[in-house]
Formats: structure tokens, sequence, C-alpha cells
């Protein structure tokens, strides 16, 4: 088997202008220079996939990376990386096959790769469009994140209403979005966290459990910010830190 690398598949090139007919000339005019510009747009599109569709990226990355431990190339594991070197490979046929030289893998093999490339990247366009998927979220969830990181860092140096309070506002915040996530309406102009509960719950996006659940968290963070009486415990503090995480993990 023999390779060589070529700038452009002549071959490929005159069966397409024949498709075309009159038309070639301002099809080729059009086209984007693949050679120049792949890399660039694999760049950008690489980082999108990694940020958005990570269970893919692995995917995106096997369309244009030649396989490891490569013996032999052949069409089936020609690679878009071979394309932007203009790798084509052949062999010289036996007298018995006929004779002379039989192309096996040649840039258009990258095709099907560069098509699944594609897939994949409208694939992510599709969740942008998916009410299950909320890029607001995305960074509302970070930030919430890093509130929860303070939190606990004050309750660590037993700043114990401080980190309860933070906890609080995220729990407030967080229900305020999944309200509006299910279209539920917010009459009151500052609702608390017992109000969005009762408003969720009324609604049926939570269920009595989850009620539950959000009604203590609420009690825990009236404790910290109106009970001055009673100080809040080291473990009524890691609950409320802990079941403020939960809720924004699992309560969209």
């Amino acid at each position: 088997m023999t390779a060589m690398r070529v700038g452009f598949n002549k071959d490929f090139e005159t069966r397409l202008r024949t498709r075309l007919g009159e038309r070639a000339d301002e099809f080729f005019k059009k086209l984007p220079n693949f050679t120049s510009q792949y890399q660039s747009w694999y760049s950008e599109s690489l980082a999108v996939i990694k940020q958005l569709l990570p269970d893919r990226y692995a995917d995106f990355v096997r369309h244009y990376e030649k396989p490891k431990g490569r013996k032999s190339i052949d069409f089936e594991n020609y690679r878009i990386e071979d394309c932007l070197q203009g790798l084509t490979t052949s062999r010289q046929e036996m007298a018995w096959e006929g004779g002379g030289i039989k192309v096996l893998a040649a840039p258009e093999a990258a095709i099907p790769h560069f098509q699944q490339q594609l897939a994949i990247l409208e694939s992510v366009k599709a969740r942008f469009e998916s009410s299950l998927f909320d890029i607001q979220q995305l960074v509302q969830a970070d930030l919430f994140d890093s509130e929860l990181d303070a939190g606990r860092e004050l309750a660590r140096h037993k700043f114990l209403r401080a980190a309860g309070a933070i906890a609080g506002v995220v729990v407030e915040k967080h229900l305020g979005q999944v309200c509006r996530n299910h279209s539920v309406k917010i009459t009151k102009k500052d609702p608390t966290i017992s109000d969005l509960n009762d408003l969720l719950k009324g609604a049926g996006v939570i269920q009595l459990p989850e009620w539950r659940f959000i009604q203590h968290l609420a009690d825990l963070r009236n404790l910290c910010d109106h009970n001055k009486n009673v100080e809040p415990t080291q473990e009524q503090i890691t609950d409320l830190l802990d079941g403020t995480a939960k809720v924004t993990k699992t309560l969209f």
C-alpha cells in the first residue's frame, strides 16, 4: 500500500462538476476553503461541545483524529485529519484483480465524518431551544454554588446566622426561578420561601414531601434572620446548607 499527499482530489471535483453542470462554477466560488478554515471552526465547535454537550465530546473528536494504533489506512479508518493533510492511499492490484492502482481512501472519505460533526453541533442548537435547557439557569446554578461555598466558609468560622442567611437567599431566588419556569404567577412583591413553596405546591409542581422539606429550610432560615432569642446550632446550619444545595440541584 502506498500513500501520497495531494492538495485536492481532482477526480472528485470532476465528478461533482459533472453532476452540477452549469451551476458548478458558482457553487465552487461560494464554497469556503475547507483546508484553511476547518481548524478554526473545529476549535470553536470543540469548545461549545465541551461546555454544552460533554457526552458527545469524545464522538466529535473521534471523527477528526486519526485512530491510535492504526496500521493501515482505508475508507473505514480515514479521518478529517487525514483529509487536511491531503492524504490518499492506494495499492497495486494483483493481475487477477485487473492490475492497476486501486484507491483505498481519498479526501472525500472525510465527508461523512464532517457531516456527523455538523449533526452533533446541530444537536447543541436543539438543546438550546429545548425547554429542558436554560442557559440562564446554568449560570445561576454556578452563582448559587459560589454563594453556598461562601456560606459554608462562614459556618466553618462559626458565623452561623450569616451562613444561614446566605442559604436562605439562595433558596428564595431558586424557588422564584422555578415559579417562572412553570409559569406560576407570583403576586407578592417580596415573597418569602414559604410563599413560593405554597405557590409551587398549589400549582402541582411539588408534592407534599418536597413542600415539607422546603418548609423545614424556611424555618431554619427564619431562625437565622428573625429569632434573636435562640441561636442556630452548627447542625441546623449544616442541614440548611445541604438542603439548599439539594433543592437547587433537583428542583427545576
